[in-house]
């Protein structure tokens, strides 16, 4: 019985991942990077973190191309033929993330299983399976690297390999669901998902919100429950929950249950285990061996990093993994922290760098400062500083990014350095660039341009002028933003655009 197992991967959690870990290292011991590191001599947790560094994007970037490019035995034992295109690296547009078929199977679709069990102890009174579930994934390009290997994003991979009963259970059907085009996807989601029964619905906050508003549009109803009476379940993940709830709540019309998930294009990592936890129950046994970096490691030239049995609830650590589809001790980029030890439950409290991701559009100060300079360079402009929030979704309009810049020299129109700084930014990130297609989703930039020296003055109130303070890039809620435009209100003068 599936419960039992997870129960026993909750009992034992240690164990259960030192497990993880070995089996890991015995599948790749003969593929090329297992020769490199010595796997086939690695008997404990202390030899592996001795032999293998830990790894960034960039860094095993150079044996991805090359399994793109046809070889095999690289990173894992066994064939992979499909990548997860995702955005967020310093260097590159998209990142390509490799998906074996242990990666499906043990990973993305066993924890989704797990999810729909844990969902059933703890209400065995559902419905939910006498309906179908309305899954709203990304962009559904599936491109074609060459004869064998092929890349999407994580759902368009997920829908393409899924087993064939999913698609009884599952709505829209597949050449709906794999559409790309947002604009003609949203309208014959709304128009096809209506006469069913759903039961649940998945998916990105920010895409959930447009579909549901164009259902009521052409179903001329006040409220989901209206058209869906059985729906009981919503599941979301990848962005912050709590700036859109009051808005679900009012377009559903009456209360349903929510579940946070945490799967991303490198694994499935953890779930609420009903809709009262505090945290989402860490997947233990789910092919990924997970290491915890202290935060204040990151950048230090061996950081170190603890297991399970070493972390404390609170603490903001950087989830570094190894997987069954050969990410060896990959730095992930989010935080977590734990609410809960027993069992390990998680919360994800960010990214190692400044980031906007309210939309799903993981936009990082890298692609930020490389747009800023993009734009001054097209409008003449000097950017002395600059931060940038989202402005949320409202029942009236789309969310959008909000910018307080202070320039050295203004653009001589500031329209034309809104315009190209969102172009660039389009060029740089690919999850933006989807997200800003025809406004769908997200509006274009909003530019409060600040005198010179507000954000000085700023930094002086705040005890934090000099000496490493900085003037924080990006944000992903409206805390300094909010700040600024206070203080302004009594003492700085500003202009809107």
């Amino acid at each position: 019985m599936r419960q039992e197992r997870i129960e026993q991967w909750v009992k034992h959690p240690v164990a259960v991942q030192r497990e993880v870990l070995q089996h890991l290292v015995t599948s790749a011991q003969y593929t090329e990077f297992g020769r490199k590191y010595n796997f086939s001599r690695t008997f404990s947790l202390r030899d592996f973190k001795q032999a293998v560094p830990i790894h960034e994007y960039d860094d095993l970037k150079p044996y991805i191309q090359r399994i793109m490019n046809g070889e095999q035995n690289i990173l894992w034992n066994t064939p992979i033929y499909w990548f997860a295109k995702s955005s967020g690296t310093t260097s590159d547009k998209s990142k390509f993330i490799p998906v074996s078929e242990e990666s499906l199977q043990d990973c993305h679709y066993k924890g989704a299983k797990d999810v729909l069990t844990m969902y059933y102890n703890f209400n065995p009174e559902s419905d939910l399976l006498t309906g179908k579930g309305l899954v709203i994934g990304g962009s559904h390009t599936i491109n074609q690297m060459n004869e064998d290997v092929h890349y999407g994003d994580l759902s368009a991979v997920l829908l393409q390999n899924a087993p064939f009963w999913g698609n009884w259970i599952r709505t829209p059907e597949l050449s709906i669901a794999l559409l790309d085009e947002w604009e003609d996807k949203i309208e014959r989601l709304a128009r096809n998902t209506i006469i069913e029964n759903v039961t649940s619905i998945s998916g990105v906050p920010t895409w959930t919100l447009v579909l549901i508003r164009r259902i009521l549009e052409i179903t001329g109803r006040s409220t989901l429950a209206e058209v869906w009476p059985s729906l009981e379940l919503y599941i979301h993940g990848g962005v912050a929950f709590t700036p859109y709830r009051e808005q679900f709540r009012k377009l559903i019309g009456r209360d349903i249950n929510y579940l946070e998930m945490y799967n991303a294009s490198e694994g499935f990592f953890a779930a609420q285990g009903n809709p009262h936890d505090d945290g989402m129950l860490l997947f233990l046994d789910h092919g990924i061996f997970m290491e915890f970096m202290p935060v204040e490691e990151y950048g230090k030239a061996q950081p170190e990093t603890i297991g399970l049995a070493d972390i404390e609830v609170g603490h903001h650590y950087a989830l570094v993994i190894n997987t069954n589809g050969g990410l060896w001790r990959y730095l992930l980029g989010d935080t977590v922290q734990f609410t809960s030890r027993d069992p390990f439950r998680i919360r994800v409290s960010g990214r190692l760098k400044h980031f906007i991701n309210a939309f799903g559009e993981e936009v990082i100060v890298d692609n930020s400062d490389k747009a800023i300079a993009i734009a001054s360079q097209k409008t003449g402009a000097i950017v002395n500083d600059y931060t940038a929030a989202p402005v949320y979704f409202s029942e009236t309009g789309n969310g959008a990014h909000e910018w307080l810049v202070e320039f050295e020299k203004k653009p001589d129109n500031l329209d034309s350095f809104v315009s190209e700084l969102d172009k660039a930014l389009q060029s740089i990130n690919s999850d933006y660039e989807a997200k800003r297609h025809k406004d769908i989703a997200l509006g274009l930039p909003r530019l409060q341009v600040l005198e010179k020296g507000v954000f000085t003055a700023w930094l002086k109130r705040k005890g934090k002028l000099g000496g490493q303070h900085k003037v924080p890039r990006l944000s992903n809620d409206r805390k300094y933003i909010e700040e600024i435009q206070a203080m302004l209100a009594h003492e700085a003068p500003a202009s809107t655009q």
